[in-house]
């Protein structure tokens, strides 16, 4: 690998949010192509002024620092929102989100899982974020953004990934203008299952999208269903799904068909097993998976996931990598089986090399490590020890503790990515260095509050990461 990359890590609270001790978890970060010192960073993390709209991160100097802008309609108390990812456009500067707004989320007496589709105009504008769609019974909106010159101007694609209301669950709302155009801004959901799943889909859908228009969609078939309380016993297939048109034409993710029966969606695994909601290091599991497309060619795709080796009687969660060479028609596997880990994320960046990230639970510490190999793992990968800590502090309030994802985004040559983490001010816990934004006392191991002297209790954060080529 060329040159002598450099590696930070950001805890993001605010030192403004010093006393906060909330469960900050489940983070997403968003970077804008254009101007890549701006990012725009969720979590789970409540309006520390109790308002009607819940908080996002913004950062405006590549990460090193970072504010509080609240600008998402439907806050909750405790959670801010419930489910948010974030993405730019390509150009333009326009940034788009998919919630589970908070409030429905906490409905009583029957919570509601409503999707929303927002947008803002840009990272510096305060005003609420716009709603173009909102849709009840859906689940994980998962958002992916690019920008095309069409008719002598720009227009942004927009992707929403999400897990609809089934059973053919797997869906993905596709807008070819949705920078301009009135709400819906020609958002509509579109089932991207083609089999006859067991009562629905798993939650992840996921998006990788290549500047040439084509898009791969990546998501869970289950085939078996237990329906348990609380832990539901699940087979499923990983598939991946193609669209060679940007998801616009007439009959959209239908392009990539399987080998074995010709129906849209091409099988990478099949009949792999996990226990859904399960438990890990206070953490729950099921739903873990990820894919991401080489930036210079669009024919190598890259997807990971976890299952359960060992079936019902076993208690692992495995980590799987395989690689398409071909457009998603065949895979092989690339890195060795990763053994209790759990929130992959890949990416590829601008020389073709592969991110992952993921978060592995051993000896009763969460471990998050970045990987970087320019050769499919046939050599041992750059590997970074970006966090490491005790997994039973704090005590969980509520799930998901550290969150159902984390994100790894390439930007030209460049890594960002950020995940959530005990916060407890240990250097030990941060083999490549940690700067912290709130305030904290790296000798005694303390987070202190605004005043700086009071003590607040561990909890969990979300920290940015940067590797720079």
């Amino acid at each position: 690998m060329p040159g002598t990359p450099t590696l930070k890590v950001v805890d993001i609270t605010p030192k403004a949010l010093s006393g906060t001790a909330s469960q900050d978890s489940e983070p997403f970060l968003a970077v804008n192509p254009e101007q890549p010192a701006q990012m725009v960073a969720t979590a789970f993390t409540p309006d520390p002024m109790n308002g009607p709209l819940a908080p996002v991160y913004v950062s405006t100097d590549g990460g090193d620092t970072w504010a509080l802008r609240t600008i998402v309609p439907g806050a909750a108390p405790q959670i801010g929102t419930a489910d948010i990812t974030v993405a730019f456009a390509a150009r333009g500067g326009a940034l788009y989100a998919g919630i589970l707004n908070g409030q429905a989320a906490l409905h009583r007496p029957q919570p509601i899982t409503r999707m929303q589709i927002l947008r803002a105009p840009g990272i510096a504008s305060t005003a609420p974020m716009e709603i173009l769609v909102s849709r009840d019974r859906e689940d994980q909106p998962w958002v992916t953004a690019d920008t095309v010159a069409a008719g002598g101007a720009d227009r942004d694609r927009v992707y929403i990934g999400n897990n609809g209301p089934g059973p053919r669950s797997a869906t993905v709302d596709v807008s070819g203008d949705a920078r301009t155009a009135p709400a819906p801004a020609g958002f509509g959901p579109t089932v991207i299952e083609q089999r006859d799943p067991a009562g629905q889909d798993g939650p992840p859908v996921r998006l990788a999208v290549h500047p040439d228009g084509t898009v791969y969609a990546a998501f869970e078939s289950w085939r078996t269903n237990d329906d348990g309380r609380p832990v539901t016993d699940v087979t499923f297939d990983v598939v991946v799904t193609r669209d060679d048109g940007a998801g616009l034409g007439a009959n959209p993710f239908r392009d990539l068909k399987d080998a074995a029966d010709s129906t849209p969606g091409q099988r990478v695994a099949t009949d792999r097993f996990i226990a859904f909601n399960s438990t890990m290091g206070q953490e729950r599991l099921g739903g873990d998976l990820t894919i991401a497309v080489d930036p210079t060619g669009a024919d190598r795709v890259w997807i990971a996931w976890c299952d359960r080796v060992g079936g019902p009687g076993g208690v692992d969660n495995t980590l799987h990598v395989r690689h398409s060479a071909d457009r998603g028609q065949t895979w092989q596997q690339v890195r060795d089986d990763i053994t209790d880990a759990k929130n992959p994320a890949l990416a590829v960046n601008a020389d073709g090399l592969v991110g992952l990230v993921y978060q592995r639970f051993a000896q009763n510490q969460w471990t998050t490590v970045l990987e970087v190999t320019a050769d499919n793992w046939r050599t041992a990968p750059e590997s970074d020890v970006l966090h490491q800590a005790p997994a039973d502090v704090p005590v969980a309030h509520g799930l998901p503790y550290l969150g159902d994802y984390i994100r790894i985004l390439a930007v030209g040559t460049d890594f960002y990515g950020i995940f959530a983490g005990n916060n407890t001010p240990d250097r030990a816990n941060f083999p490549v260095g940690v700067t912290y934004l709130r305030n904290a006392d790296f000798t005694t191991h303390q987070l202190l509050s605004t005043d700086g002297a009071t003590r607040v209790a561990p909890s969990i954060d979300p920290f940015f990461f940067h590797r720079a080529a």
